[in-house]
């Protein structure tokens, strides 16, 4: 399904830092850094060079020991872009960087990887797709096996609790969580209680898919289509104090179609 949604997928294992083509140093990094430092070039052209290390560095620093408050900081700076100073005739000049291209959907890149090993506090986690744009990890799935009747959905939801606890640094940069159980999904965010996991109805928005199609399908093909993640990420993502909200698939389409209107 991620490959007709155009999202280019690649096996974990390759990638690690003993991979075959590795592209982290250590399994404690969760950003794919190669990819998101091309990404800062291409999107910010006119921006120096130690102007976009600067913004790379801020990205990589931790703000705080409190994950909802790295991943509000980090939120911030993905929907208004990085602010940076630099001398520019014979003045100090502020400006932004950009790591999306909202506008230009194609301009990014998608990536779906599965098996991303992780290592922090000496704690190994493994999620099963990690979803990354321009090298930044926004989504992540769990996925149960649907012949184990013990691994529900909710198993899925409780995984999530653990990975946040035991490897935070994943979750700094995380928009979207998808539990499933290979055939129901549900989606939320970091903040998200057990109840405000929601399934995805609807691929195309303008009716709902029928309920033999799996879940995970409909999810995947309508949250999941990149136009619609990142218009999601930019204008449906809303923080109430501590809590990290997403809009769910009726809202979304309700208001781009009054915005259209």
């Amino acid at each position: 399904i991620l490959s007709e949604l155009k999202y280019k997928v690649i096996y974990g294992p390759d990638i690690a830092p003993d991979g075959l083509r590795p592209e982290r140093r250590s399994y404690a990094d969760v950003i794919l850094v190669d990819r998101l430092r091309e990404a800062i070039d291409r999107f910010n052209p006119e921006i120096p060079a130690e102007a976009k290390d600067e913004a790379v560095k801020r990205i990589l620093r931790t703000e705080s020991p409190d994950l909802v408050i790295n991943n509000h900081y980090f939120h911030k700076i993905l929907v208004d872009g990085v602010d940076v100073e630099y001398r520019k005739d014979g003045r100090i000049a502020g400006d932004k960087v950009w790591l999306f291209d909202f506008d230009k959907v194609n301009e990014n890149e998608f990536l779906a990887v599965n098996q991303f090993t992780v290592i922090e506090n000496n704690i190994n986690r493994r999620p099963d797709i990690v979803f990354f744009v321009n090298g930044l990890p926004i989504a992540v799935i769990e996925l149960k096996n649907p012949a184990d009747e013990n691994a529900t959905t909710f198993t899925a939801f409780k995984q999530f609790q653990t990975y946040k606890l035991q490897i935070p640094s994943l979750f700094k940069f995380n928009e979207v969580l998808v539990a499933s159980d290979g055939f129901d999904a549900k989606a939320g965010t970091i903040t998200s209680d057990w109840e405000r996991f929601l399934p995805w109805k609807t691929i195309d928005g303008k009716e709902k898919a029928p309920k033999a199609v799996p879940q995970i399908d409909i999810l995947l093909r309508g949250m999941f289509n990149r136009k619609v993640i990142l218009d999601l990420i930019r204008n449906f993502v809303v923080f109430e104090g501590r809590e990290k909200k997403v809009a769910a698939y009726h809202q979304y389409h309700a208001v781009n179609k009054a915005i259209d209107a």
